[in-house]
């Protein structure tokens, strides 16, 4: 049964609307390849109608008491675990999002609507020791207005919501540009979800945009005056030329990129463990994560029993449909994102590198594939390759093996499989990354924990105990009981 194509409209001051030039544009099932929405193809003029109304919407909303936010969020969270059956169908259907991956989702977003509720009562400012007598001076954090986000398609639902909780939590108004996509799971479904949970017109607007056309949105947010912090997490070529555009107009921004994550195996891992942490870790949703682990680095004395494992658990994944609870690996987002897979694969077999198992697409879906002895100038050797392609190394101990995986560009996170978790620790303060996991894979997430890397994969930190100090700015104050002598 081929189900209605729903229509997806932007929300702005509290209203679904048509995008102003009146355009729409199909977006697709990865799976099926049915059109699963009709999306409105939003402009520059739609971007700047979004800022006015979260500007418009900032004094009121700056101003209401905790107790009111913090119902909003526990009624946002209420709601989508009661839609917990038709969100995984919505993220199944819009981006191939597989059913174990949705839970992880699922279960991510209500954690992080129950945080953000405790959010409004955390401390917002201190007070400061002065040396001039009678002065009492303060450090106030305060909101600073309206927050521009920009959010991915890849953990749509999660990415969207880190990106628009934290921020009106204290205090902000957000305006969303989701992913052409994930308009919906990514962008419109968080408007209704908190509208219906109360939140006034105008603290959060979404614009979604045709395929091509991200631009125009963009460089409207990141130029108009009023908007005052931005958020963007996606590809690194991306996210340099945000930050260098904001950087023109003064603009902080909170940047989530790419990852060209490694897992260390050391000679005295659990050797089952670390065959089902690399597998999770390199395959779950596709590979399609910033997170997950693109080159395992195991010590050479158990590499050949590692590999010969590892290789056949990868092979046996079942690919195919994402809402089959049986699937493990899904389709791809797109035809692109197909051919590039093919395309570097056999790039990196003509250079010299050993396929051992995968590289060839089956429909629209890319096999778990797994390569050995890739040469470093092979673009899979130092660049982020979204899909199920992991490379493996072998190393001369742990120090040869942190040297490696400091060999990159990338800092976002890393995992440490080892028999004595002490030396992980050890290891984990020489890792160039901003997230390590000592006896785990390097995907990991919760709300409250401070995401984000170093070098090429970023800069600040989201996470719901991280968000004051990303998007809120400190007011000093100082205040007088008594007259001051002044020297003239």
């Amino acid at each position: 049964m081929i189900e209605a194509i729903r229509l997806v409209r932007h929300h702005i001051g509290g209203a679904e609307t048509d995008g102003a030039n009146g355009r729409t544009y199909d977006k697709r099932n990865p799976w099926t390849g049915d059109v699963f929405a009709r999306a409105a193809a939003g402009d520059a003029d739609d971007a700047a109608a979004a800022v006015a109304a979260a500007e418009a919407a900032f004094p009121a909303w700056a101003q209401t008491l905790p107790a009111r936010r913090q119902q909003i969020m526990l009624r946002a969270a209420e709601a989508l675990e009661r839609r917990r059956d038709e969100v995984r169908g919505l993220l199944a259907a819009e981006t191939g999002c597989g059913v174990q991956f949705a839970a992880i989702q699922l279960d991510f977003c209500v954690n992080l609507l129950r945080q953000a509720a405790a959010l409004a009562y955390e401390p917002a400012g201190q007070i400061l020791p002065s040396d001039l007598p009678g002065t009492r001076a303060l450090a106030m954090r305060r909101p600073v207005g309206v927050v521009a986000a920009i959010a991915p398609w890849n953990a749509s639902l999660v990415l969207a919501g880190r990106a628009v909780v934290a921020p009106i939590m204290v205090g902000n108004t957000v305006v969303l540009k989701p992913s052409e996509e994930a308009p919906l799971t990514g962008g419109t479904l968080w408007a209704e979800l908190l509208a219906g949970a109360g939140l006034p017109p105008g603290v959060l607007n979404v614009v979604t945009h045709a395929p091509g056309e991200a631009g125009a949105v963009a460089e409207t947010l990141i130029a108009d005056p009023r908007v005052r912090r931005l958020s963007f997490t996606g590809s690194t070529v991306t996210g340099r030329r945000l930050a260098e555009q904001a950087g023109r107009h003064l603009k902080r921004v909170v940047l989530q990129l790419g990852g060209h994550n490694p897992l260390l195996v050391l000679a005295d891992a659990d050797l089952d463990h670390a065959v089902d942490a690399a597998t999770y870790g390199a395959f779950v949703h596709s590979g399609q994560t910033c997170m997950c682990a693109r080159r395992i680095i195991v010590d050479r004395s158990i590499a050949a029993e590692f590999t010969e494992r590892f290789v056949a658990r990868a092979a046996a994944l079942p690919l195919g449909d994402p809402s089959d609870p049986g699937t493990v690996v899904g389709p791809v987002i797109n035809e692109w994102a197909l051919s590039l897979l093919e395309r570097r694969v056999r790039e990196a077999v003509e250079m010299g590198a050993r396929l051992l198992t995968g590289g060839v697409p089956s429909g629209r879906c890319f096999p778990p594939t797994v390569l050995a002895g890739v040469p470093p100038t092979a673009e899979l050797a130092f660049d982020e390759t979204f899909g199920p392609v992991v490379l493996l190394e072998e190393a001369d101990g742990p120090d040869d093996a942190v040297r490696r995986a400091n060999a990159t560009d990338f800092g976002l996170t890393a995992g440490v499989l080892t028999g004595d978790p002490y030396r992980g620790l050890d290891l984990a303060r020489h890792l160039q990354a901003g997230i390590v996991h000592v006896n785990d894979q390097p995907v990991n997430d919760e709300p409250q924990m401070p995401f984000g890397g170093v070098k090429d994969s970023g800069a600040g930190r989201f996470g719901m105990g991280f968000a004051t100090e990303e998007f809120t700015q400190v007011q000093w104050v100082t205040a007088r009981h008594e007259p001051r002598t002044y020297p003239f």
